[in-house]
């Protein structure tokens, strides 16, 4: 193998790499928009061909203001999510496309002014994504998951919460 092309490879590994980094932080970016409601910046995670199967195939979705206009009624600012995505596996297929699956830890926590006031969730899944590449930039093109578990319970009355970046009082 000659210099130029070994030198043509290891660039193809350095790009690869960093596709991977940028597929990384756009998944922890979606996961900060959705805990934190911000609901315009998680639309340009999702490309204008976005479909989703959520809830083991039963939520789906096309494009990006479905989706958010469905977590917007979804998970209201009286409901406190946190989403946690790890151990990524993220296989690069073409220079603009890839797969990624991830393991998704989630708790949400229903607020006084809830209706389910007092419950909470827990639960475990395991996201499977496809990313496209459209001008430099990384895009959700497909996601959903598959639950491992879900569990809802009554929190203890005793635990109160004293700090909800929601809170509107």
């Amino acid at each position: 193998m000659s210099i130029e092309e070994r030198l043509e490879a290891l660039e193809k590994e350095i790009q690869k790499m960093k596709d991977i980094e940028e597929i990384k932080k756009l998944k922890g970016q979606y996961f900060r928009c959705l805990d934190g409601k911000f609901w315009d910046e998680l639309e340009t995670t999702l490309s204008p061909n976005i479909v989703t199967s959520y809830s083991n195939g039963k939520l789906v979705f096309h494009g990006p203001k479905e989706v958010t206009d469905y977590f917007k009624k979804a998970m209201p600012r009286e409901e406190i999510s946190m989403h946690m995505g790890h151990t990524p596996e993220i296989t690069i297929d073409s220079e603009t496309t890839a797969t990624g699956r991830w393991y998704l830890e989630d708790k949400l926590i229903f607020t006084e002014e809830s209706k389910y006031a007092g419950s909470g969730v827990n639960g475990g899944a395991f996201y499977t994504d496809k990313y496209e590449k459209v001008d430099g930039k990384w895009y959700i093109l497909e996601t959903g998951y598959l639950r491992v578990y879900e569990e809802h319970f009554m929190r203890d009355p005793k635990i109160k919460i004293t700090m909800n970046m929601h809170k509107t009082k």
